[in-house]
């Protein structure tokens, strides 16, 4: 019993005792991990090499309208090793081999460069657990070849090896757009960004988030530990056609070369969307090869030259101080005096002419012509330019569009020549870009379109955000007036100074543009030139708009033989691809004349203007409001004049009920109604004398 015993207490004070201890073992740990936890913490972090670092997100890539990359980041490894993690007897059997093969595949250095690097970082007096084996980054490919050199096919552990990913920003399609697709630079934080171009402009959402984490020295290996996760960037998806780029960048690269010109830029515009399909931009740099160096498309505001005759015709006519088959007579000298100013053609003088010829031919007797109607009241012809959008800029998402930079009479810069040297495209400055976007509108029906360079913004294959075609403004002009201005311009390739271009298969419309470029302290004679054609095609369904605009050529410098042949080059090779890929557009027209109530003058030449149709008769109604309509043997809608007399009982059969009820009402009348569409009969005979206050019953159908 007493054994029993003896042995029941030394179990309790052995119990007691292990009890004891794990008490202060937890109660030691406690106190190592709140009140002494600091202090330990920064002894283990003297002595663990620690860092922190920023985990780079994958950057988002830009793409083309059919999905294409342009532009994107590929992994590049940077190369180091550990000596200290390989065996002794293992590093001194394969360092040769090792040295060797490095030797070979980087050809920077010989066998025995590479093996003092790389014994030095092993045996040194300070080794180097972090050697970084050569400056260059190398691909996935040849880090697969890397990884079967002696001592690095060990691994990381026992090899040393590690290859430290990071992304190199690459354009697959090399030099396509490279200015409007943009670049990266370091930033001030010491990363990267987008400097210039798309790169730059959706900075914010191709770049992503970092993420975070520490690296550490463990087991002789450093260690990434992360803490936060790098959230990638968004993918940019553009309007751009790879295909279309090809080939407005080639075929204005030939041309530039040929004429030796200091630079160019070309842009190709889809007509209905205002997508941009194609952007161009070169400068001839080094050993004359050019390159694309500066987005001149929409940065290089400069004088337009005759291109803008467009415009100046448009105001003209929608002024009513002319007419297409007008005749002016220019005379034959060529030179026309605005005070102690003389502005002269390119050629001899051309005496009488039309309108439309004296588009056909660029005259710049057009600027006489301006000058007689404006010069009392030059604002407002500047008004109907800014009616016309000319002093806005585009608003493309690239950053840097040059302001547009047009007179108006009050500036302290407007004299008495600006009027007219402004009508034929001096001292104003406009880009290529804001050029076009004009144009565009012209084949657009007259409504502008905002050029439009990216689509979508996705996150891996999510639409995020879209950007639908934009309209900008009202109409340019009147319908009428377009369309006269539409035939000019079509003139302009069949008979006038672009009819080199000419060609049966589809009709083109545009105009020429050679404008002198001013040099410096010789101003206008320093002989430098700008040559631009712009227009669009098909003409008469048009698809896309472009323009071409050279400057400095030196074989040659007038639009019709530099910057012509380019239009119709890439004109040739896109009107056929589209039409191969997307079949020739079936249009469905209406050639019957629409069912006209009789009524309002005005309201007939705001519909039938929007219609595009003619309207007879318009002289004969001058003098009336109300009108009655008719159809000829020309199917054409006619206008008659019809007298309203509101002392007796108006006819209002063939009205509608809008206007049936206003002249019978203010002839005093009460007005019942039945049914619909245009007034048959009226209860009341037209012209009996009425006594106000009186009912009248019309029925329509």
């Amino acid at each position: 019993m007493a054994i029993k015993d003896d042995i029941t207490w030394r179990t309790i004070i052995v119990y007691v005792v292990v009890v004891l201890c794990g008490c202060l073992i937890i109660a030691k740990a406690i106190v190592v991990m709140t009140v002494e936890g600091k202090k330990w913490r920064t002894m283990a972090a003297a002595n663990v090499p620690a860092r922190p670092i920023e985990i780079a997100p994958n950057r988002g890539d830009i793409c083309a309208a059919d999905g294409r990359i342009l532009a994107t980041s590929v992994p590049f490894y940077e190369l180091r090793f550990d000596p200290i993690a390989v065996d002794k007897k293992i590093f001194q059997q394969e360092i040769d081999s090792l040295a060797y093969c490095l030797s070979v595949f980087f050809k920077d250095g010989s066998k025995k460069d590479y093996k003092e690097k790389l014994t030095r970082a092993r045996n040194g007096k300070h080794p180097n657990r972090y050697l970084l084996i050569n400056k260059r980054r190398v691909n996935h490919m040849e880090l697969k070849r890397i990884r079967q050199f002696p001592i690095f096919r060990l691994g990381k552990n026992r090899g040393g090896f590690q290859a430290v990913v990071s992304n190199k920003r690459l354009q697959p399609h090399v030099n396509l757009a490279v200015r409007t697709i943009g670049y990266l630079n370091e930033s001030v934080e010491g990363g990267t960004e987008g400097r210039v171009g798309l790169e730059a402009a959706f900075e914010n959402q191709l770049k992503g988030e970092s993420g975070e984490g520490v690296k550490r020295m463990m087991s002789g290996t450093w260690m990434v530990i992360k803490e936060k996760d790098p959230v990638d960037g968004h993918d940019i998806v553009t309007t751009i056609d790879v295909d279309y780029q090809d080939i407005v960048q080639h075929a204005l690269k030939k041309q530039l070369e040929k004429s030796e010109a200091t630079h160019g830029t070309a842009i190709l515009m889809e007509v209905r969307t205002g997508d941009i399909k194609a952007i161009a931009n070169m400068a001839k740099g080094k050993e004359g090869v050019y390159v694309e160096n500066q987005n001149f498309a929409i940065n290089g505001a400069g004088e337009p030259g005759s291109v803008i005759k467009a415009a100046t015709i448009i105001s003209l006519l929608e002024d009513g101080y002319v007419t297409p088959e007008d005749t002016i007579d220019l005379g034959r000298t060529g030179r026309y005096k605005f005070y102690d100013r003389y502005l002269s053609e390119s050629h001899e003088g051309l005496g009488k002419v039309t309108v439309t010829q004296m588009m056909e031919k660029s005259a710049n007797g057009i600027a006489k012509v301006v000058f007689e109607n404006y010069k009392n009241h030059p604002e407002k012809f500047v008004n109907r330019w800014y009616g016309m959008g000319l002093d806005k800029k585009t608003g493309i998402c690239l950053p840097g569009e040059a302001d547009p930079f047009i007179k108006y009479p009050k500036d302290k810069s407007w004299t008495g020549i600006t009027l007219p040297w402004m009508s034929i495209g001096y001292e104003l400055k406009l880009t290529p870009l804001q050029i076009l976007a004009f144009y565009n509108a012209i084949a657009n029906d007259g409504q502008r379109m905002r050029p439009r360079l990216v689509k979508e913004i996705r996150n891996r294959g999510e639409v995020l955000e879209s950007f639908e075609p934009e309209e900008v403004g009202g109409r340019i002009c009147s319908r009428k007036t377009l369309k006269q201005v539409r035939e000019m311009l079509e003139n302009v390739v069949k008979n006038g100074t672009a009819r080199n271009i000419y060609t049966t298969k589809y009709r083109i419309a545009g105009k020429t543009g050679t404008a002198r470029l001013a040099s410096g302290a010789s101003g206008y004679g320093g002989g430098r030139y700008r040559a631009s054609f712009v227009g669009y095609f098909p003409a008469d369904q048009p698809l896309y708009s472009c323009i071409v605009v050279i400057d400095n050529p030196s074989n040659g410098y007038y639009a019709t033989t530099v910057s012509a042949p380019v239009f119709r080059e890439i004109a040739d090779k896109v009107y056929s691809m589209a039409y191969v890929q997307y079949g020739k557009p079936e249009y469905e027209m209406d050639h019957s004349l629409p069912v006209c109530k009789n009524g309002l003058k005005r309201d007939f030449e705001t519909i039938f203007d929007e219609l595009d149709m003619e309207l007879d008769g318009l002289r004969d109604t001058e003098e009336t409001d109300w009108v009655i309509t008719a159809s000829d043997e020309a199917e054409h809608v006619v206008l008659k004049s019809r007298k309203i007399d509101y002392s007796t009982v108006p006819n209002a059969r063939g009205m509608g009920l809008r206007d049936a009820l206003y002249v019978l009402e203010n002839s005093g009348l009460r007005v019942g109604f039945s049914g619909t569409g245009m007034v048959q009969r009226q209860s009341l005979q037209p012209g009996s004398e009425v006594r106000k206050g009186t009912y009248i019953q019309i029925e329509l159908r």
